[in-house]
């Protein structure tokens, strides 16, 4: 069947609070979709940001942001009063998050509720709380303790904390009770909210595409509570660090800096940490885009106190073993696989046998000084076009930065005197590819304000937010008629 969607961070939606949230324009979000003929809404992945303010750099990889919980919602249900919120000033710009000043007062504000939520015994609370407990109960811990050092890497606690000496972590969780307390609260209310806006989406036609990040951060409450899964030294320590060689975002490489995993020891335990990881993902949301796929073939690895990635080097992959072992136990799972960037004969091999979706971007497509698999002639039925991702510049960015001789090529080939985010959007719904994926900022045809992320960068990626009068019927109107003319319209 084909089927298309758009791309839209959840931290990117309007509203009158400094980020997106699952609120009102959340559930106004999914009605467009509807109304226009889409399959799929694609966000980025749902987790508490750190360093960088990145989704791909999370204090844990099972837990929800509580930036995005909804404080309007939370007033209807009478935990939050209107005032305790409304007459903060969120930021000086709408189109643009202030991460400083949301990771200062959302927190004073979600601390107000903590009195009003437990006023009274909450039965589902406290399911919530022991059906999570799996990870909830090191996630609260961790984030309890880390207020306490100010936010410091858990790397850098008082050892015996750091090493999960069970007399100190009894200590810390009597000390740290309320805020313990806090922090399973929010996960609670976010989950709730999440829940209810995926229930309307599902009801409503929409399945929700999340992004799984092949890595996790070392400051987490992953690798806190169960090193053995990592490659880390006796320091807890990364010995080498993640990345990737230098491509066409950065001449030396990406440096993220996220520990590797211990191959062997997950493969000896049956790679229960990987199972507990996509259960979980495939609870949250309905296919799962892994990304950086190509890493389970092979991975760049860099020594952890090198400045740059140019001198990594490739070690091999779990391959297809991990993915039979995961689907023997949890059964076939809707995953699509990030394959981009140099792919080799093994990396091509292990998608095949997989038989997840790839991915093709059509912006990588116009090289003019060689033919591209990104092109869509080249495409097969089994992979998901997009216009751009994340760490893509918007068409209208690419084609104001790019060579001049790539855009010329971009126009000869698709032959359109449209504007080019309009003809580029064309192309990738009419390829034969079964899913097509376009950005709201595409959409909206916005120029490099709008980028997402640009790679190897901190400090002026994931800002971007729509406006209220961006989440208008009539940007949907050109998506609508595409998505009818190239057979990807789903009736309702």
């Amino acid at each position: 069947m084909r089927t298309s969607g758009v791309l839209m961070p959840i931290s990117s939606l309007p509203n009158d609070y400094g980020i997106g949230t699952l609120g009102e324009y959340a559930y106004k979000f999914i009605d467009l979709l509807k109304e226009s003929g889409q399959t799929y809404w694609q966000i980025l992945p749902l987790c508490p940001t750190s360093f960088g303010d990145s989704p791909y750099q999370s204090f844990s990889t099972f837990a929800g942001n509580p930036y995005f919980i909804d404080l309007d919602m939370l007033n209807q249900q009478g935990l939050l009063d209107k005032e305790d919120y409304s007459n903060i000033n969120w930021g000086e710009d709408i189109k643009n998050i202030d991460y400083s000043l949301i990771y200062q007062k959302r927190h004073e504000v979600l601390a107000k509720l903590q009195k009003n939520f437990f006023k009274q015994p909450n039965q589902q609370y406290l399911q919530f709380c022991k059906d999570n407990e799996d990870w909830i109960e090191d996630y609260a811990l961790f984030m309890a303790i880390k207020d306490s050092y100010n936010g410091i890497s858990f790397t850098k606690w008082d050892d015996k904390i750091k090493r999960r000496d069970a007399d100190a972590l009894e200590y810390c969780r009597t000390t740290y009770a309320e805020r313990i307390d806090y922090y399973k609260m929010l996960q609670y209310l976010f989950f709730q909210q999440w829940k209810q806006l995926k229930k309307y989406a599902n009801e409503n036609g929409i399945k929700i595409i999340g992004d799984v990040p092949i890595y996790v951060a070392l400051d987490s409450a992953d690798v806190w509570a169960d090193t053995k899964q990592f490659l880390v030294d006796e320091n807890i320590q990364p010995i080498e660090v993640a990345g990737c060689p230098p491509d066409g975002f950065s001449a030396v490489g990406q440096l993220w800096g996220n520990p590797l995993y211990n191959w062997d020891y997950m493969k000896s335990d049956g790679y229960s940490w990987w199972e507990r990881r996509l259960k979980s993902a495939l609870d949250i949301y309905d296919v799962v885009r892994i990304d950086h796929f190509r890493g389970f073939d092979s991975f760049y690895s860099i020594a952890s106190n090198e400045t740059t990635a140019i001198n990594g080097h490739w070690n091999q992959g779990p391959g297809i073993d991990l993915f039979r072992t995961l689907e023997s136990k949890l059964g076939r799972m809707p995953i699509i696989a990030e394959d981009l960037g140099f792919l080799t004969d093994s990396v091509k091999q292990l998608l095949q046998e997989s038989g997840y979706p790839g991915m093709k971007v059509l912006q990588f497509a116009f090289d003019s000084r060689e033919e591209s698999d990104y092109l869509p002639h080249n495409y097969n039925h089994n992979c998901v076009v997009y216009t751009g991702t994340h760490d893509n510049d918007t068409i209208l960015g690419w084609q104001n930065t790019s060579y001049y001789k790539d855009v010329e090529f971009a126009r000869r080939y698709l032959n359109s005197s449209e504007p080019l985010n309009f003809s580029m959007m064309r192309a990738a719904s009419s390829s034969v590819a079964d899913t097509c994926i376009v950005t709201m900022q595409d959409l909206l045809s916005l120029s490099s304000e709008a980028r997402m992320n640009v790679p190897s960068t901190v400090g002026t990626n994931w800002k971007w937010r729509c406006t209220k009068e961006d989440l208008s019927r009539d940007y949907f109107v050109f998506l609508d008629d595409i998505t009818k003319l190239y057979g990807r319209y789903r009736k309702y």
